[in-house]
């Protein structure tokens, strides 16, 4: 069921209301789309409406409770996005990242970098591939890392670096990626090091590295780690990526995400580091696989 709240929140000269599902973003989505309500509007887990559409969203179906009982309907849906992964406390934690970084490795690159690469990663065209997917790539390298000190330079300059050129090309956005990064860190690392992190950036177009890579192996599980997670933020990652691609019909999204997902699920083993394995590997066959049959469903041809 939808849901929205009264008009209260302020911005760009009117109010705003809420507009949640109860029961999953998909059932949002298909609302927000049939009243005409544009992707930009969507906020990780509402949409953000002008005063002027409450009266047609409530006729449309949309069912009025208050500003309280609102969040308590998305927090008890599992819906609800923590405050942390919204873009003001991502932007936050990232800056503070970045300079962390920067100086416990003699300041070797400023705030332009920092600033450039944000600017990058909070596009407004970007839905999954954004500043939080940066943030969530960054904590699971630190839980890959098994040293107080952090995982290893070029690897945390890879994750900066790995989606900075976004443009929903694979393997073409990856490239561009990396040779952002050869230009960006040149004067800042030695050579072989800036050959290093655009090797890494180059990996996660396809998550496979060679038996040994360690530091490969750290960034592609930390890539893929929301596959591992709870079944309802899993489905928040499918949505958005379908966001991500909302340029493709979807019969040709429903195609090629199945041979992602297919080709994902080959993958043996998924995870190539010990902890990745313990911490994601068995959700995250489950969520793959549930989400194949789904693909595969009739209807979903």
């Amino acid at each position: 069921m939808i849901f929205i709240d009264p008009p209260f929140w302020p911005a760009h000269g009117t109010v705003f209301s809420h507009l949640v599902s109860d029961t999953s973003l998909a059932e949002l989505h298909a609302f927000a789309a049939a009243a005409g309500i544009p992707d930009r509007a969507f906020d990780r887990d509402h949409y953000d409406v002008p005063e002027r559409r409450y009266g047609q969203l409530v006729a449309d179906g949309a069912v009025e409770v208050s500003g309280k009982e609102l969040v308590r309907i998305l927090v008890a849906s599992g819906l609800r996005v923590r405050s942390r992964h919204r873009n003001t406390k991502v932007r936050t934690a990232l800056q503070y990242r970045w300079d962390t970084l920067m100086e416990s490795t003699g300041n070797l690159a400023g705030a332009g970098l920092r600033e450039e690469l944000l600017a990058r990663w909070s596009e407004p065209h970007r839905h999954y591939h954004g500043a939080t997917h940066l943030l969530a790539v960054l904590e699971a390298l630190d839980l890959l890392a098994g040293d107080p000190r952090g995982a290893p330079l070029s690897v945390v300059l890879a994750a900066w670096f790995h989606d900075a050129v976004y443009d929903g090309v694979p393997g073409v956005d990856e490239e561009a990626s990396a040779a952002l990064a050869q230009t960006a860190l040149a004067g800042f690392l030695p050579p072989a090091e800036v050959a290093e992190v655009a090797r890494l950036v180059r990996l996660t177009a396809t998550h496979e590295p060679a038996p040994g890579d360690g530091a490969g192996a750290q960034l592609c599980d930390a890539d893929l780690s929301v596959l591992g997670g709870e079944p309802e933020a899993y489905a928040r990652y499918v949505a958005a990526v379908r966001l991500d691609y909302a340029h493709v019909p979807d019969a040709a999204f429903g195609a090629g995400r199945a041979a992602v997902v297919g080709r994902l699920l080959a993958l043996d083993p998924l995870f190539r580091t010990e902890t990745g394995r313990e911490l994601w590997a068995a959700a995250a066959r489950r969520n793959l696989t549930r989400e194949l049959d789904s693909w595969h469903a009739p209807g979903q041809d």
